[in-house]
């Protein structure tokens, strides 16, 4: 386990909170939560991943520690980094994980292997 547990379960508190139903599932060294078999929200190399709306991208990286997702060398649509200055209080860390529930319905699902 290469994560923070203490910030995991903050996490899932989150998402229960908000009656949504998930599974944790842990890869690359992080854990993810899906949400309706996509991905929500990640914990990676102490940052959050966060998938929200892609309209909002511009407005969103305005936020404190918010950066874009890059992968092999393209940017993610749809996708953020936020690093730890970004969600260092119990508010912020609540504001991205519902940012992610919001969009979760409107997200495409990932192919099935």
């Amino acid at each position: 386990m290469a994560y923070d547990q203490h910030l995991a379960d903050k996490i899932g508190r989150i998402i229960k909170k908000n009656r949504v139903p998930f599974y944790e599932k842990e890869m690359m060294g992080g854990i993810t939560w899906m949400v309706d078999d996509k991905m929500c929200v990640s914990i990676f190399k102490g940052e959050l991943m966060v998938r929200v709306e892609p309209k909002e991208l511009d407005a969103l990286l305005k936020k404190r520690g918010a950066t874009q997702m890059v992968h092999g060398g393209k940017s993610m649509k749809g996708y953020l980094m936020i690093a730890p200055k970004g969600f260092d209080t119990d508010v912020d860390l609540e504001y991205w994980v519902k940012k992610c529930l919001e969009f979760n319905p409107r997200a495409k699902a990932g192919k099935k292997k």
